[in-house]
Formats: C-alpha cells, structure tokens, sequence
C-alpha cells in the first residue's frame, strides 16, 4: 500500500495545484536557480510542456517557500540545498490564470542524492553552461539567466 501512495503522491500534488489554482485567488510556485560553479546552470524539461525550465512547482499547503525548493529539486532533479538559498526575486506570472506568482532562489550549494531517473514528469534534468543554452530554452527561464548574469535589469513578470 506504500508502494502505491508513494508513486500517486506526485500526481495528487498536480490535481491538488490544479484544483488552488481553479478555486483560489493566488497561487505560489518556486523555482531553484542552481548553479555549479562553473557557469552552468541545471535546467529540466517536463513531459508536458516544451521546452527547458529552471526546476520549481508549487508551494504545498503547509509547507514554507524554502522547504518547496528542497522538495522540488529533489523530486526534478536529485538535488538536494545545502546552506542558504538566497530570493533572487519574486515574479508575476501573467500566464498561468492571471494570477500566479513565482518566488526564484539561488541555490549555489548543493549535493547529489543519486542519479536522475526520468519520470512522467521530468524527461531530463542536466547542467548547461549559461552561454551555451539548450534551444527551445523557455522565455521566462532566459529572462531570469539574463537578469542573474548581470545583462538586464530584474522585470516584475515571469
């Protein structure tokens, strides 16, 4: 039986995000910007949407916008924080309902958990080098390599 809730728990949180952001005025996402010292930046790509992102997903109830990253980047990508994250900056992102924010943070420490399995939500977690970006790199995640690089000033939207 714990084998069962174990594999349903990532698509009950999903039906859960789903249901927030349907019935709720706000929702609250996280993204982990992490980095490995080296000019790379880990970046994912999901099973249901194109394209590659900074790995993050919703704040559970209950659960602090730090504690959401942990979770995030251990479930996307076999990461895990170690020492501070520190806010990169908070964004309104206009394409998700019209009312969703996401708070980014910098993750310059970390470990690995193990080796990334891809699942049916993420297909790929890999470190990219912030000059030799993947194609098809998602707008926002662009915008936010662009503004952490120091070559445009931090904007309000996602």
């Amino acid at each position: 039986m714990n084998a069962i809730l174990a594999r349903a728990k990532p698509h009950l949180r999903r039906v859960q995000s789903l249901v927030l952001r349907v019935t709720k005025g706000v929702t609250f996402g996280v993204r982990g910007f992490v980095t490995d010292g080296e000019g790379g930046i880990l970046l994912v790509r999901h099973s249901y949407v194109p394209g590659w992102h900074i790995p993050g997903g919703a704040v559970d109830p209950g659960e602090t916008a730090i504690e959401a990253v942990a979770r995030e980047l251990s479930e996307e990508a076999a990461i895990a924080p170690e020492g501070e994250m520190h806010l990169l900056g908070l964004y309104f992102n206009r394409g998700m309902a019209n009312r969703d924010h996401v708070a980014v943070y910098h993750v310059p420490l970390w470990r690995r958990l193990g080796t990334f399995q891809p699942n049916r939500e993420i297909l790929e977690s890999r470190f990219f080098a912030m000059t030799d970006l993947p194609s098809g790199t998602a707008e926002g995640t662009l915008r936010r390599i662009a503004e952490f690089r120091g070559e445009s000033a931090p904007g309000p939207y996602w």
